[in-house]
């Protein structure tokens, strides 16, 4: 890694203890490992005051999460701190506009005036600011100075919610930051519109962790195991993304086995006939730490997304955790660009017949040189890599930006 010895504040999507692996906070503790980093993560809004002010997530902040408090989070990642930010005032449900924008400014300073109070009392200087993904709040950079300003791109943006102000601000975020890091080719080619200066740097797995399932003395967590084998299991959030109409036919054909799904259910996409299915099992929402004891129990692996517009710039998590655990893949092919990065170890199917004969070939025809060529590939797709090359684009630009500041004085 070139990228050393930096300060690093990196505001980030989801919140550090998050039961989900996401790439944000992973981003975040590896590049720990030779800079001084600081997580500022999601901010609590009133609403979510109110809604969580009872549970263990806002005890673990409550300490912390006054504007004018300037203590920090310790983890156990040497070198990596996390800010809790200041609650804000509930504004998504303006329309977007005047009065939305004047109201986020507001949010905006809030923040701003931690951090600044933060970045005062621990003589944080030029630092590296990275938006990775929170596009809720394009502007927070500004008049922070620092070094270089990044934003990460992870994910198409679809839902409601985020749209509804979303697309404007990250819009700005684009256009504004010095250097733009995205998770697709496809949003690659979308965002080096607008910003020229734009990389793009697939997701990856955790492979030492997801390796795990291949332990013989791990045991399959006692759901998954008491289905009737062979299990066809997919592991991640069951939500809009998913192909439920070709997935419904694949288990109408397949009812000698058992299709499970591990995580949290967004049951407004679901179809009611699903939960009606004597071979459909749903889990519930699962601990990233014990991801290795349930896809141990799966015979195949899935991932059942959608082709279209939005799933085409999708590079999931759980296909190479699927592949370091190695197991067989079988996958709608929603995006094209996958199939590079799999050489040829993943079955990507266009329809309901071919994705049932995937399935079926997967669980006759398995073997050991099968699972460690999966785990080869998976091997040479590693979070330390991909990191590794984001921290060297990074060094880059901020040798170029120093070098022209330098020029300018």
């Amino acid at each position: 890694m070139k990228l050393k010895g930096h300060q690093i504040i990196i505001f980030g999507l989801p919140r550090f203890d998050s039961l989900i692996e996401s790439t944000n906070y992973t981003t975040a503790k590896l590049l720990a490992r030779e800079n001084e980093v600081y997580y500022v993560e999601n901010p609590f809004t009133i609403k979510d005051y109110f809604l969580l002010r009872k549970s263990n997530e806002y005890k673990i902040r409550k300490d912390h999460i006054s504007l004018w408090d300037t203590s920090l989070v310790e983890t156990d990642v040497p070198n990596l701190k996390v800010i809790i930010p200041p609650i804000l005032f509930s504004i998504n449900f303006l329309p977007e506009g005047a009065l939305f924008r004047i109201a986020l400014k507001l949010n905006e300073k809030l923040i701003r005036m931690k951090l600044k109070a933060i970045i005062a009392r621990y003589n944080i200087k030029d630092f590296i600011f990275i938006n990775s993904f929170n596009f809720h709040y394009p502007d927070i950079a500004e008049k922070l100075n620092p070094m270089l300003t990044i934003y990460h791109c992870l994910d198409p943006m679809v839902l409601t919610f985020n749209r509804k102000h979303g697309v404007v601000s990250e819009d700005r975020l684009v256009k504004t930051s010095d250097l733009v890091i995205c998770s697709s080719r496809q949003l690659y080619v979308e965002k080096k519109r607008d910003n020229p200066n734009s990389y793009f740097i697939a997701n990856a797995a955790n492979l030492e962790h997801s390796s795990k399932a291949l332990d013989p003395d791990l045991s399959v967590m006692p759901s998954i195991a008491k289905l009737k084998k062979p299990v066809i299991g997919y592991f991640g959030a069951i939500e809009r993304r998913i192909d439920y109409d070709l997935l419904e036919k694949v288990i109408k054909k397949n009812t000698d086995k058992s299709f499970v799904f591990v995580g949290p259910e967004d049951k407004q996409f679901i179809p009611k006939w699903y939960y009606e299915a004597e071979n459909v099992y749903f889990i519930g929402s699962v601990a990233y730490e014990h991801m290795p004891s349930v896809i141990k129990g799966f015979d195949v692996a899935i991932i059942p997304f959608k082709k279209d517009d939005v799933s085409n710039s999708i590079f999931p998590l759980k296909l190479f955790e699927y592949l370091g655990a190695g197991k067989p893949v079988v996958a709608i092919d929603f995006n094209p660009d996958l199939i590079e990065f799999t050489k040829g170890s993943v079955a990507f199917c266009s329809d309901a017949k071919s994705f049932s004969q995937a399935i079926e070939a997967a669980i006759n025809n398995d073997n050991s040189s099968l699972i460690a060529e999966r785990v080869k590939i998976a091997a040479e797709n590693t979070w330390e890599s991909r990191i590794d090359e984001m921290a060297d684009i990074i060094s880059n630009q901020f040798d170029i930006k120093e070098k022209s500041n330098l020029g300018n004085h």
